[in-house]
């Protein structure tokens, strides 16, 4: 019985390669970027930092706008955060791809944009409403009413789908921008975030000493927070204990290490965990190959690997777009500073006992001794090849989930 579920087992085993991964990543940049038509909405995504917001959701629609549709947005001469609020009403956070919208129950349903989901938008305000009329044709408003018995706005109407990802995200167009006079109401800039003090509250106040007492370097982290930065901040013990091989170092080299630290992209914690690979610096040259590390999830494990150390993130200090600081248990080495860490070589491999002619067992061959620590190189091959590996892991361990269920 058992043999014969074996060409069963082959054949499941082939379906599992081949199918797509339910929580497939997604960059919304980079769809919309096959679209020329809508590079001013793919231009301010970026700069408000909704991108960023987007790609890390699992389930989302996007409510694209021609650039013809952003003139009469950016007419209006919206200060930024007032602008991320209007674009937030044309982000719904649940999944309407081309066929849902004309099988709604009842012909109508309301989706909660981005900018009720955040807590911005007073009563029912932020809500979308969205209605599937007679001959194919679905309209979009928005609710826009603190206490919930305004009319809808008007309606802005479905043209196409430009990409669906089911059921993780759904890019469509639309005819018109959706327009509501909360979303549009003057909106208060951010408080400002003071580097330094949070990670002094945190853990982090030999590092926030080191910065301070290097102004250059202190002022390029703030400099960079508007256009998203994100700071690997070492915990106290990590910098007391790295202080001798720091003061040993020039003061061109000091800089470079603590400049090391700041990544400029903002990042949440889910968003490091999808994004892994070889990351640039703020001290990285304008080349873009100095000064870089690779951020990789192991397990549980966000860690930041150099050739010379690996450093894992152990907890959060600040997450608040456009800026997120979290704290490592080591000091950042870059290699270009540091020696790489060799590894030790292997005991040799157990082999089976042969007797000799004279009795004694012979001794297997040494295994060669491994290269440099598998701190990834900074080439691509090194992503790859590792992408291969963590495939390969889940490949086997649905393998075996499968066949023990098909022996059972």
């Amino acid at each position: 019985m058992a043999h014969s579920l074996l060409p069963m087992a082959a054949t499941c085993l082939l379906l599992l390669t081949f199918l797509p991964s339910s929580s497939e990543a997604h960059n919304i940049t980079k769809i919309l970027a096959q679209h020329p038509e809508f590079s001013t909405f793919n231009h301010y995504l970026t700069i408000t930092h909704l991108a960023t917001e987007i790609d890390r959701r699992l389930t989302i629609t996007v409510l694209a706008v021609d650039n013809s549709g952003m003139s009469s947005i950016l007419a209006k001469h919206f200060t930024l955060p007032t602008l991320k609020n209007v674009l937030r009403l044309h982000i719904l956070v649940d999944y309407y791809g081309a066929k849902k919208l004309h099988q709604l129950t009842g012909g109508s349903a309301t989706a909660s944009s981005m900018f009720q989901a955040t807590g911005d938008a007073p009563g029912t305000s932020g809500y979308v409403n969205i209605s599937d009329h007679h001959g194919g044709k679905v309209s979009f408003s928005a609710i826009d009413d603190a206490e919930g018995d305004a009319p809808a706005t008007p309606s802005s109407m479905f043209v196409k789908s430009i990409k669906e990802m089911p059921y993780n995200i759904s890019i469509i167009q639309i005819s018109a921008p959706l327009t509501s006079p909360i979303a549009e109401a003057p909106a208060a800039a951010p408080a400002p975030i003071n580097i330094t003090e949070s990670m002094k509250k945190k853990g982090c106040g030999l590092f926030a000493d080191l910065l301070l007492s290097t102004p250059d370097v202190e002022k390029t982290f703030e400099s960079n927070v508007d256009g998203g930065l994100t700071i690997f901040c070492p915990i106290d013990s990590a910098v007391k204990s790295f202080m001798p091989k720091f003061k040993n170092l020039t003061s061109e080299a000091k800089q470079s290490l603590l400049l090391f630290h700041g990544y400029p992209v903002y990042n949440s914690l889910q968003g490091l965990k999808t994004n892994n690979g070889l990351v640039p610096t703020l001290a990285t040259d304008g080349g873009g190959k100095s000064f870089r590390f690779t951020i990789q999830t192991e397990g549980a494990d966000i860690t930041l690997k150099t050739k010379a150390i690996t450093a894992t993130i152990k907890s959060t200090i600040i997450d608040q777009d456009p800026c997120a600081i979290y704290t490592i248990d080591k000091v950042l080495e870059p290699h270009e500073l540091f020696k790489e860490v060799q590894t030790d070589a292997p005991a040799p491999a157990p082999a089976h006992a042969a007797k000799s002619h004279k009795g004694k067992n012979a001794a297997s061959p040494p295994a060669p001794a491994d290269g440099p620590d598998s701190a990834p190189a900074d080439d691509k091959a090194a992503d790859d090849n590792a992408g291969i590996v963590l495939s390969s892991g889940r490949f086997l361990t649905a393998t075996a989930a499968v066949l023990v269920v098909l022996m059972v």
